[in-house]
């Protein structure tokens, strides 16, 4: 199966919301409106800037089969810029398939050509395949950092002054 990894364009805004509306469900999210989640792929494809998140897709057949949400963070004490994975996701029907291994190998491709020096994500502790995945690519856990969250009343308290 031939898969073929780009970065997603405005025009890809249908396809991204198709991707977030299944994701959504995957992890165990209510539903996603799907006219939401066109709205919201094409102000993320058309609106921000390259320093906010950016969308790999991946195609099998002209058809989007996989999902990689990053983003790029600069340096820290190390002085080299890492690329944060925030979801790797590959629709029901193409796992298995090659599709997550392509958006990988791309990711890894631009981290090179572009000197970033390493890939941090997450995944949650149930997602048994997906630890399967990284593990076969070679990623170890990480024991030296918490994954923390601030939202919903925390985020709101964290805000005030």
């Amino acid at each position: 199966m031939a898969v073929d990894v780009r970065w997603a364009t405005t025009g890809d805004a249908a396809a991204l919301a198709v991707m977030l509306c299944e994701m959504a469900v995957h992890y165990r999210q209510p539903p996603l409106d799907s006219e939401r989640a066109l709205a919201a792929a094409q102000k993320w494809l058309g609106e921000e800037s390259l320093a906010y998140p950016h969308f790999a897709l991946a195609f099998v057949d002209g058809e989007v089969a996989g999902l990689a949400s990053v983003a790029i963070a600069h340096p820290g004490i190390d002085l080299e810029r890492l690329l944060f994975l925030k979801d790797l996701f590959v629709r029901d029907h193409a796992r298995n398939a090659g599709v997550g291994r392509a958006l990988i190998g791309f990711l890894a491709r631009h981290c090179l050509s572009e000197g970033i020096g390493r890939i941090d994500l997450t995944t949650e502790d149930w997602n048994e395949g997906a630890l399967r995945f990284y593990e076969r690519l070679g990623a170890e856990r990480h024991g030296q950092k918490v994954f923390l969250r601030l939202s919903g009343k925390a985020l709101e308290t964290a805000a005030k002054p």
